[in-house]
């Protein structure tokens, strides 16, 4: 009956948004904001050539630093959320952010906006092991994998609406987005101070001999650990192409760059309508074989990209990856927190980070090489190939951890939020 299935619609949505403690809502809401005025890392390109009259190689440069700050980030934020804590590492990088990114857009000599571009890139992405950890900290393990999803959900929406904004605002001035951003980055920061508490262990009693260095001797020595980045970087590897080669392979198919803008708008709308319905389908399925799924979507989405030559035949592509998308990005995220001792979880998210940093580097330079002497279908066929690697991988490594990758359990009843 109608009144049954609307029932269970009901029963499924607040089961989605439920049992979560109110620091969490707060944090969702932080990174939302954040997302909502992303703009500068999206359009520094345009703004250098099309604003400022730079030429593309310089621009390439420039965004390159801008990359090369996130990986610095990566492990710098993961030891700073160790360190000083949680919440102190968020306040210390956003500020940082709001004052850099201000600078940035001020800037008129070349070389200052060079390093004002890495400096940008290190604050920017540097709060993010910390807002990571502080999700381990205040969620329990049963809902850790819902918790990320929602976050992922947030910074998607954000994104959307900021790649929209953007463009407005940059037809009335390109200093409108350098101050937009740095706004909202206030806002984040003030939202983070006056709502969330310190999440960060209080520092074990002992000799200090006895306690662990804040260093990344901890995380590089667990080869569990270190094998799930390393599949991490595969994976990552293929998103990638959906910024490089994907755009050029449907040029080269006579596909304008609306064509491509409108495929591509499908990866974030698919990820706005399903990520919380497939979070539900998953959710007491075990992690690890979960990813192993996603890798195989991501790889054979993007490796049937070979057999495209339509608009049709390109959208299906992209909803493929973009459901691995989807599994990948949270669930992987809820194996890292289960395998981070409690006192590193800073440095395990940072070395995480980092995978995905040197994936973004790495790629388009390594693609365009490939595109440009072996040819497109090498790279669509190399992708399934990598895909179906990391999902083996995966798979394999369920098998050493049955124990700590286990399925959630299922979820209670809805419940009021804690706190």
């Amino acid at each position: 009956m109608p009144s049954k299935a609307l029932m269970a619609v009901r029963k499924a949505v607040g089961e989605s948004f439920t049992g979560l403690p109110a620091s969490f809502w707060w944090l969702w809401t932080a990174t939302l904001v954040n997302r909502l005025a992303a703009f500068v890392g999206t359009f520094l390109a345009i703004y250098l050539t099309q604003g400022e009259g730079y030429s593309a190689s310089f621009a390439g440069l420039v965004v390159s630093l801008y990359g090369g700050g996130a990986a610095a980030a990566s492990m710098i934020g993961g030891a700073l959320t160790d360190r000083i804590g949680r919440r102190p590492t968020v306040l210390v990088a956003q500020l940082a952010t709001a004052v850099s990114i201000m600078a940035l857009g001020l800037a008129e000599q070349q070389l200052a906006i060079a390093v004002l571009a890495f400096v940008v890139g290190v604050a920017s992405f540097a709060s993010r092991p910390a807002m990571a950890a502080m999700i381990a900290d205040l969620v329990p393990e049963e809902n850790r994998g819902k918790a990320y999803s929602l976050n992922f959900w947030a910074a998607n929406i954000g994104f959307g609406v900021s790649a929209a904004a953007a463009g407005l605002l940059a037809e009335q001035g390109y200093l409108l987005i350098f101050i937009g951003e740095a706004v909202a980055t206030l806002v984040c920061a003030a939202l983070v101070f006056v709502k969330v508490p310190e999440t960060k262990a209080a520092e074990p009693q002992g000799p200090a001999d006895q306690k662990q260095s804040a260093g990344y001797g901890v995380v590089l020595k667990d080869a569990t650990f270190m094998s799930l980045i390393g599949l991490t970087f595969l994976v990552v590897v293929l998103f990638q192409q959906a910024a490089t080669v994907l755009p050029i392979t449907m040029g080269q198919e006579g596909l304008s760059s609306t064509d491509y803008g409108l495929v591509l708008s499908l990866n974030g709308l698919a990820i706005v309508v399903l990520q919380i319905p497939l979070t539900r389908v998953v959710r007491n399925k075990n992690p690890l074989h979960v990813v192993a799924v996603a890798a195989l979507l991501c790889g054979y989405g993007f490796g049937l990209t070979a057999l495209a030559d339509s608009l049709p035949l390109y959208a299906a592509t992209v909803l493929i990856w973009t459901l691995g998308e989807i599994l990948f990005a949270p669930v992987s995220m809820q194996v890292v927190a289960r395998l981070s001792p409690d006192d590193a979880r800073g440095r395990y998210q940072g070395m995480y980070g980092l995978a995905w940093s040197l994936a973004a580097l790495v790629t388009p330079v390594a693609s365009g090489v490939v595109l440009d002497h072996l040819g497109a279908d090498v790279i669509w066929i190399t992708c399934a190939v990598i895909g179906t690697t990391a999902a083996v991988g995966y798979a394999l490594l369920a098998r050493t951890l049955p124990n700590d990758t286990k399925a959630d359990e299922p979820e209670p009843a809805p419940a009021a939020s804690a706190e």
